[in-house]
């Protein structure tokens, strides 16, 4: 009995940085021959070579750039590029309408942790242990955010457009990724966001809140800032000075 995959044209792939990551390793950094089903598009290839389509910004066929909804004929050679960072290739890139690198992210239930380190960046990040995939991709559409995860048949999901694959394992080294990834150093905005709400902080003076301070806080400190949702205080602590740092290792200034 014949089976859904229908054979159409044969192609040749090759995926360059760090895409090769998601490949088997017999076909990582080399030409990958292969036969596509029929109509095959350039997005449904490279996922079926397990890329998620969210790691790629530019494809060439032929040399031409192309979008993922270019369909492959036999012969076709094609080049697949990650994000690129020190190289501007907007006048090339026509896979998405909008620019991957915007600042808001949403990061699915194993990567709280890395959630709230962006926030402490001052990156608007939406987080809950128990979103759904289908939540989260629903949320990522309507709010244009950047998901964030470590499940590549996320990033496979047809109305996710702007998504990172994060390759570290604790939180500090996926913040570290992120930042570098997505060139967010300068529009890092550090302790302007509830690390627990991802509400905007805002200055309070010290005689409105003074009252529910403990007593060395009230003697040693004089800048306040409170968050609008949870009405959290906070204030520049010796947890402040450890974030401090830590931002300050990643080239952000507080």
């Amino acid at each position: 009995m014949m089976g859904a995959w229908i054979m159409g044209a044969w192609a040749t792939f090759r995926f360059y940085q760090e895409l090769n990551d998601f490949l088997p390793r017999g076909q990582r950094y080399r030409d990958i021959v292969c036969q596509c089903a029929r109509a095959a598009t350039t997005k449904h290839m490279i996922e079926a070579l397990g890329v998620p389509h969210t790691e790629v910004e530019l494809i060439l066929v032929n040399g031409e750039s192309v979008g993922f909804d270019r369909m492959l004929e036999d012969g076709d050679r094609v080049a697949v590029y990650p994000t690129f960072e020190a190289l501007d290739v907007t006048p090339l890139v026509r896979l998405r309408e909008a620019p991957l690198r915007q600042s808001r992210f949403i990061a699915d239930a194993h990567l709280g942790g890395l959630a709230r380190f962006l926030r402490l960046a001052g990156f608007d990040t939406l987080y809950d242990n128990n979103f759904h995939d289908a939540e989260i991709e629903a949320i990522a559409a309507r709010e244009h955010r950047i998901v964030l995860t470590r499940d590549r048949d996320l990033l496979k999901r047809r109305t996710i457009t702007h998504g990172c694959y994060v390759r570290a394992l604790k939180a500090e080294q996926q913040l570290a990724e992120i930042i570098e990834r997505l060139d967010l150093r300068r529009s890092a905005k550090p302790f302007s966001l509830c690390l627990q709400c991802n509400a905007p902080l805002h200055p309070v003076p010290k005689a409105e809140i003074e009252d529910f301070l403990p007593p060395s806080v009230r003697e040693h400190q004089q800048r306040f800032s409170t968050c609008e949702v949870c009405h959290g205080i906070f204030w520049e602590g010796s947890h402040w000075r450890r974030m401090a740092v830590l931002l300050a290792k990643l080239g952000i200034t507080v």
